[in-house]
């Protein structure tokens, strides 16, 4: 897709989240990659990664001062929700339903890359955004914007528990309805030393109630813990 064709995108992206960019350069930085000038040296802007570093802290401070104002639950808490809200997997998912990814310019490599790497890349790509709100508009508007689309998103959190590791999320589970401590168990481990691949299964009492895959037995478990977690909230 060419330079106009995303301009005329932004646009309408701008007019769906009602959200009136004075500089409207600002706002198409926010969408691009670094790799796109990779390809592209002659781009009329600059990749987005000061905008994500700005729009990084803007984040954090604005949700910090929510929680702070309205729940007056102890630090430890309300840091366990802000995590969960500003974390690159609740971003990504926003910018999905925002349908951002059509927005980037990214360079083919990365258009064809991984599922991880384009959910981090849309992740970095909503901080920018926000930076630049802050940048060209108000801050009452960044905090709106923030508010809206982040933010609404605590009370599924709570809910959920989402604010909880993967592991302590099931194990809380599985001892209220099982009375069980989740067991974990690599069923596989290959590939060389720089480059494993582990396989974790892990069970409730003699259940199998998750599998999963990663690149340390730590991230393996807490992909087997998510998964497990799932099926036990399911089931509810």
């Amino acid at each position: 897709m060419n330079k106009v064709d995303k301009k005329v995108l932004i646009d309408k992206f701008l007019d769906k989240i009602s959200v009136k960019f004075k500089n409207k350069d600002l706002v198409r930085q926010a969408f691009v990659h670094r790799s796109y000038l990779n390809e592209n040296p002659n781009f009329d802007l600059n990749h987005n990664e000061r905008l994500e570093f700005l729009g990084d802290a803007v984040l954090e401070l604005v949700v910090t001062e929510y929680l702070y104002t309205n729940y007056p639950n102890p630090e430890g808490e309300l840091t366990n929700w802000r995590s969960a809200l500003v974390k690159g997997e609740t971003l990504s998912k926003i910018a999905k339903d925002l349908k951002m990814e059509e927005l980037l310019y990214l360079s083919k490599g990365e258009t064809n890359g991984t599922q991880r790497a384009r959910d981090l890349i849309l992740a970095n790509a909503f901080e920018a955004l926000i930076g630049a709100i802050y940048l060209d508009l108000t801050v009452l508007v960044v905090e709106q914007f923030i508010i809206k689309y982040v933010i609404i998103r605590l009370p599924e959190i709570l809910k959920d528990k989402t604010y909880l590791d993967s592991k302590s999320r099931l194990q809380e589970y599985a001892q209220a309805q099982y009375g069980y401590t989740p067991e974990y168990k690599v069923i596989s481990e290959t590939g060389p030393d720089h480059d494993k691949k582990f396989i974790v299964e892990v069970y409730v009492g003699s259940i199998v109630m998750g599998k999963g895959e990663g690149l340390s037995k730590r991230e393996a478990q807490q992909n087997a813990a998510s998964n497990a977690a799932k099926k036990l909230i399911a089931k509810k």
